[in-house]
C-alpha cells in the first residue's frame, strides 16, 4: 500500500510540474529598455504564438490606459510592437499582454523619465520565479518519490 501512495504522489508531482513549467516558460512579456526619456521608444514583446493572431498590449500608468495592437513577429519569437512615449507623463507604466487566442502573456513595467535622465536598461520582464519554483519543487518531489519506490522494490527483491 505504501508503494502505491508513493507512486501516486510521484505521478501527481510530475503532472502538476508538467502543467506549471510550460505556463511559466510561455507567460512572458518584456519591455526594452526598462527606462526611457519622454519621447523615447520602448519595444513591447509578448511570447504569443504569431499563428494564434495578434497580441494586445494594454499600457496603463499615470496618464495612460490604452491598447497597442501587434501582428509583428519579434526577432526572438513572439509578437512585438514599438511604443513612442511622446506626451507621456513621468512615472512607471505597466504593460499587460493578451495573445490572440485569449491567453495572458504576463506583464512588465517601464519608467518614463525626463529627457537626458534615462540610463540604458535591459528591460523588465514578468516575474515567473514563483511558477518555476513551484514546478521545480513538484518535479523534485516526483523524482524523489520515484527513486524511493525503485529502492524499496529492489530491497524487497533481495530479501
Amino acid at each position: 500500500m505504501k508503494a502505491q501512495s508513493v507512486l501516486g504522489s510521484a505521478a501527481l508531482g510530475v503532472g502538476l510540474g508538467t502543467l506549471l513549467l510550460p505556463a511559466a516558460a510561455l507567460a512572458d512579456t518584456t519591455v526594452s529598455p526598462a527606462t526611457t526619456p519622454v519621447g523615447g521608444t520602448v519595444v513591447l514583446t509578448a511570447t504569443c504564438n504569431p499563428k494564434s493572431g495578434d497580441a494586445i498590449f494594454r499600457v496603463t500608468g499615470p496618464d495612460r490606459d490604452q491598447n497597442v495592437r501587434s501582428t509583428t513577429a519579434a526577432a526572438g519569437g513572439g509578437l512585438s510592437a514599438e511604443l513612442f512615449t511622446a506626451g507621456f507623463t513621468l512615472g512607471t507604466y505597466t504593460v499587460a499582454a493578451t495573445c490572440g487566442d485569449g491567453s495572458s502573456s504576463g506583464n512588465a513595467t517601464f519608467t518614463v523619465t525626463p529627457i537626458g535622465a534615462a540610463p540604458a536598461g535591459a528591460g523588465a520582464t514578468a516575474d515567473n520565479r514563483g511558477y518555476l519554483a513551484a514546478g521545480g519543487t513538484l518535479v523534485g518531489a516526483a523524482a524523489t518519490g520515484a527513486l524511493l519506490l525503485v529502492r524499496r522494490r529492489r530491497a524487497g527483491a533481495h530479501a
